[in-house]
């Protein structure tokens, strides 16, 4: 997989462009990268806020599961355990940060665009947390932050039936921040980065460090317990079955109790 990450700065505004095609899938090498540019715009006095978009139609289709070998082979959660490495050097950076979504946000995609403080989706967006369809646990603290964004009976409702949720209901969750429309997501995301960066600098680092609190330190006790209970979950037939059925394009058979 082919993974490249670019940045450029447009006024107070960095923006971190993703690529890993053909579905921008998460990787703990793809985080990574990431993070290494948000710690250059934290260090970076001229940037205030940053955008954060990704190349192609799928903002990101989460970790590939059944095609990436370091994924699906025996060491396989020794690499989810390093993706969550990286997200939180993600959730621990002090500036905020906005996501242009343009497509799918599936799973550790999800995970993605919420590590940031506000998303702006497009027509085509599509935001699901389909780990219950695999037979596996979430993980990238979705079990933490999907319930702070948008309350836990949605979340819940998210998280055990795998709906994929369109824009507008998004919306109206608060899932996401601002719709746009086709070919605005990118622009409009700009717009209301631009928007934070219009102030001070150092008081929205320090207003957005107590809207958090202990958020991210919760945050991290979500990823030990998730990347448990996916450790567990990955040994059951289920999550074979599960895998093997989205690989393969049909409706699961579970036969677990």
């Amino acid at each position: 997989m082919t993974i490249t990450v670019t940045t450029r700065s447009q006024g107070h505004v960095g923006e971190i462009l993703f690529s890993a095609p053909p579905y921008n899938f998460a990787s703990p090498e793809l985080l990574r990268r990431i993070a290494d540019a948000l710690d250059a715009f934290d260090a970076d006095p001229a940037v205030r806020c940053s955008v954060l978009t990704s190349a192609g139609k799928t903002f990101c289709g989460g970790a590939n599961l059944a095609g990436d070998d370091d994924l699906a082979g025996e060491a396989g959660m020794d690499s989810v355990a390093q993706l969550y490495v990286q997200a939180m050097r993600l959730f621990r950076r002090k500036k905020p940060m906005v996501a242009a979504i343009q497509g799918a946000a599936v799973g550790a995609g999800l995970g993605l665009a919420l590590s940031a403080d506000f998303r702006v989706a497009g027509p085509g967006a599509r935001f699901a947390a389909n780990f219950s369809r695999l037979g596996f646990h979430p993980g990238f603290a979705l079990t933490r932050t999907i319930p702070h964004v948008i309350g836990q009976q949605r979340a819940a409702w998210m998280m055990l039936s795998s709906e994929r949720v369109k824009p507008e209901t998004a919306h109206d969750w608060g899932l996401c921040d601002r719709l746009a429309a086709e070919g605005e997501t990118l622009a409009e995301a700009h717009r209301m980065a631009a928007e934070l960066a219009e102030n001070a600098p150092l008081a929205v680092i320090a207003i957005r460090a107590t809207l958090i609190g202990k958020l991210v330190d919760d945050l991290e006790a979500a990823l030990a317990h998730e990347h448990k209970e996916q450790t567990t979950l990955k040994a059951t037939a289920d999550y074979e079955e599960g895998v093997a059925s989205v690989f393969e394009r049909r409706a699961a058979n579970f036969i677990s109790a």
